[in-house]
């Protein structure tokens, strides 16, 4: 278990959503790795808590599909699979195409702008050693065509899926051999927008997620 996640109080939440939120983030960031045990009186230690909010945040997490329960063993981290990696993306790539076309009809001068230095601010974080930093380079590059969209429903859809979506992202930025492509991508995706070309933007994105699913897939084999 690494030591470099720490639970962050906040006044509003029971104690018991606050592990849950701490551990899921943990998880999500690859801090608890894949197939890592889940010892409660160690993670209670750890956070600083009773053993009964990390219990019941176990529990969530298993309904959740982030934990196993092993009979005779206990809780740990799930593994990514296959299935589940391409479930996460069919969805994804079917609402960012949606997303990315209806982002040409409405996306705005400034917003190409934003565009354009969040795509730089992603170049500029590939050059550090943090792997979260390029994680949230990337997600505000595509939170921009998200919002760029003006479709309130979409947007939520793909908020939600984001949090899933976290995982995968941090595994594919584990391999430093896809940094010039994922940047070549942005930058496709970002042309496409300024040229309001709907079936170039279509095109640029599915590719982009393509080829997320193929690293992924290959690092799973690598690990198999």
């Amino acid at each position: 278990m690494k030591d470099d996640f720490q639970i962050e109080m906040n006044e509003y939440l029971p104690l018991r959503d606050v592990v849950f939120n701490t551990l899921r983030q943990a998880i999500l960031r690859g801090e608890l790795q894949p197939g890592e045990r889940l010892m409660e009186i160690q993670l209670a230690q750890r956070l600083g808590v009773s053993r009964t909010p990390v219990r019941e945040a176990i529990r969530k997490l298993e309904l959740e599909g982030l934990v196993l329960m092993i009979p005779r063993r206990g809780a740990e981290v799930a593994e990514i699979t296959r299935q589940d990696l391409e479930d996460v993306l069919e969805v994804r790539a079917a609402l960012e195409e949606l997303a990315v076309k209806d982002a040409c009809e409405h996306i705005t001068d400034e917003q190409l702008q934003d565009l354009k230095k969040a795509a730089n601010e992603f170049k500029r974080s590939l050059e550090g050693t943090d792997l979260v930093a390029c994680a949230e380079a990337d997600i505000h590059f595509h939170e921009i065509i998200y919002a760029a969209t003006n479709n309130k429903r979409l947007v939520q859809m793909l908020n939600n899926l984001r949090e899933q979506m976290y995982r995968y992202r941090m595994e594919n930025l584990k391999d430093k051999r896809t940094y010039r492509t994922l940047v070549e991508e942005h930058d496709a995706i970002r042309r496409a927008l300024k040229k309001h070309d709907k079936e170039k933007a279509g095109a640029a994105i599915n590719v982009h997620i393509e080829n997320q699913r193929r690293s992924i897939l290959a690092s799973i084999m690598e690990k198999d």
